[in-house]
């Protein structure tokens, strides 16, 4: 069975490194792995000096580790696409023009890009069968929350929906008799169907993030970023989607003890202080932190990639998963 990781956490913490680095410890490990970037600003393909699209791509140098980036952009233009066709082959021509500009505006709204990319989202998950992992790149963490809790509103507004589009159609049936026969539309109804075949989607989506969904946030030493991963470990919560680990990443390396002058003095105070403040998550965070990463000079790919590997001491097996926690 194919299980999910997802890492998130505030813009620029690092989390396109911790995802891909996790990727390849799976991979490591003999698990047939997929990665996949859901963060607008993608830097996966820099990661591995190679570029990737919407659809899995082997990555160069590494065997069994496939990867991908969703353009959300693309997702909402696919959405609205999706929608116009569906509309056309059941509205009159007279209304398509009206739907299509009520269209185009809903999808400049808030939440219009977290709709879309959920159903791209959803997709993947629901074809991911050759892999034994995949591990979700995060978008930063509102947009994340927003995405993660879909499932569960969404099924509740389809409920309603469903609800008074059957109550609409029973009153038509009544009301048209003709030769003492009720015309039965329930069954064949192509709105109904779709509210159905959306409500099934939007309950996969919301059973395997509760029950195969591993959750890591991960933070910088910073207090903006402790105080935003505070904030998500408790929506996650409440959406019942509780996070698993924290990782610390960009810890400052302690100098050497013969080091001396200017720099080597900042570094100590700096250590000293994001020492105070990873006691302080670990004191504080019901959540365990799962590893702690220090900073490199250069940018983390290739054998700098392979030691961050080493360092997460992450689970990879089934183990991981929030049904097994």
């Amino acid at each position: 069975m194919t299980t999910f990781t997802f890492f998130g956490g505030k813009g620029g913490v690092g989390k396109t490194t911790v995802s891909s680095a996790y990727a390849l410890e799976c991979t490591d490990a003999g698990s047939e792995t997929l990665l996949v970037s859901t963060d607008p600003a993608h830097s996966t393909a820099d990661v591995f000096d190679q570029s990737f699209g919407d659809d899995p791509r082997p990555v160069d140098g590494y065997d069994g580790l496939s990867a991908m980036e969703i353009d959300p952009e693309r997702e909402v233009q696919d959405h609205l696409s999706e929608l116009r066709g569906q509309l056309d082959s059941q509205l009159s021509a007279t209304m398509v023009n009206e739907v299509d500009i009520q269209l185009e505006m809903a999808h400049q709204t808030p939440g219009a890009y977290e709709a879309a990319l959920f159903d791209r989202f959803v997709e993947v998950m629901r074809t991911a069968d050759e892999y034994d992992r995949v591990v979700f790149d995060t978008s930063p963490t509102g947009s994340t929350l927003r995405l993660l809790a879909l499932p569960d509103l969404l099924e509740r507004w389809i409920d309603r929906l469903m609800d008074k589009r059957e109550r609409s159609i029973d009153l038509f049936e009544k009301a048209a008799i003709g030769n003492n026969e009720p015309r039965r539309v329930m069954d064949g109804d192509p709105i109904l169907a779709r509210l159905r075949e959306r409500k099934e989607r939007f309950e996969f989506a919301g059973e395997t993030l509760r029950e195969n969904a591993a959750f890591y946030l991960v933070l910088n030493p910073d207090t903006l970023s402790i105080r935003e991963t505070r904030r998500s470990v408790e929506q996650l919560a409440e959406a019942d989607l509780p996070v698993r680990g924290l990782v610390v990443n960009r810890l400052t390396p302690e100098p050497d003890p013969d080091e001396d002058g200017r720099g080597a003095t900042y570094l100590r105070q700096r250590v000293a202080t994001e020492r105070d403040r990873l006691e302080r998550i670990e004191r504080e965070f019901d959540v365990p932190v799962a590893a702690t990463i220090e900073s490199r000079v250069e940018e983390v790919r290739g054998s700098l990639l392979e030691d961050v590997a080493v360092e997460l001491e992450i689970p990879v097996g089934d183990d991981d998963r929030l049904s097994a926690a």
